[in-house]
């Protein structure tokens, strides 16, 4: 039970990160290579947060949309001048971004390991089928899950999520109808962003939060786009649950094995689906 449990955490985990890497790419054509230095901006600002108020729910709620609005001046001020440009620039530009919010987190945080408490009230192991299980590892599923629904009702059903896909299949005619594009690709890149400082917040009391510590998600987070089909919300969530149920499994039976069965999936999806297991054609988020 308990490996069932880490597995569906991890999985979790996985898709707010994953998710706001393949909506960058569905709707801007953009891998964006410092989506894990977000996250790790995510869980430094957290920790900032938690230090001043003491609350871990405050940087929960607000160190997303502190990144969020970074995100967006990124997107505003230097994303937006390499959209038409060959995909080279925008490789090298999100690189340069990851080398920049390094350097700026050595300058506010230091080089010291940082530690945000588990909140008080889920630091008690819950009883499950006779096992002791984390009370913070529920939360982190529930949570999760949540967001996933949100995400989808959002991309999915709503309004918004229609604009999107809208000006993600064919930017000139949403334009003719009246679709502010820039705005549109503005949104989105602010809420990738969003999703990514979110992973960070909630793994905060997990795991030691140090520099580069986005370099080692970051790398899970592409398997489990490519996995899943670039640009495939759903597939990141299917692609997610399949990769943290591996890796947890590994971890707890097989550890010596666990990156060895990590990239076979990718390998074999490379090998046999290309494209991605739940990519389809027409639409992209």
């Amino acid at each position: 039970m308990s490996t069932l449990i880490i597995g569906l955490s991890l999985s979790f985990l996985l898709f707010l990160l994953s998710a706001g890497l393949t909506l960058i790419f569905g709707m801007l054509g953009v891998i964006n290579f410092a989506h894990g230095a977000l996250y790790m901006l995510g869980a430094y600002v957290s920790y900032q947060i938690v230090q001043i108020t003491g609350s871990f729910w405050l940087g929960l709620l607000f160190a997303p949309l502190i990144v969020a609005a970074l995100g967006a001046l990124i997107e505003i001020v230097a994303l937006k001048r390499v959209y038409s440009r060959d995909h080279i620039f925008q490789l090298l530009l999100t690189f340069g971004l990851i080398l920049v919010i390094d350097d700026a987190t050595k300058l506010i945080w230091g080089f010291d390991y940082k530690q945000v408490p588990t909140p008080e009230m889920l630091t008690a192991p819950v009883a499950l089928f006779g096992s002791q299980i984390p009370s913070y590892r529920l939360f982190v599923i529930a949570f999760g899950a949540l967001v996933s629904l949100g995400l989808f009702l959002l991309l999915d059903r709503s309004k918004w999520g229609m604009i999107i896909r809208a000006a993600s299949s064919d930017a000139d005619m949403a334009r003719t109808l009246g679709i502010d594009v820039n705005q549109v690709r503005t949104g989105v890149f602010a809420l990738g962003s969003f999703l990514a400082a979110l992973g960070g917040a909630i793994t905060a009391p997990l795991v030691p939060i140090e520099l580069g510590m986005g370099f080692s998600v970051i790398i899970d987070c592409f398997v489990v786009v490519i996995i899943g089909g670039l640009g495939n919300i759903r597939g990141a969530i299917f692609a997610s649950l399949l990769l943290g149920m591996t890796r947890a499994v590994g971890f707890t039976y097989a550890t010596e094995w666990v990156e060895l069965l990590t990239f076979a999936l990718l390998i074999g999806t490379l090998m046999f689906r290309p494209e991605g297991l739940f990519s389809y054609k027409g639409r992209s988020a």
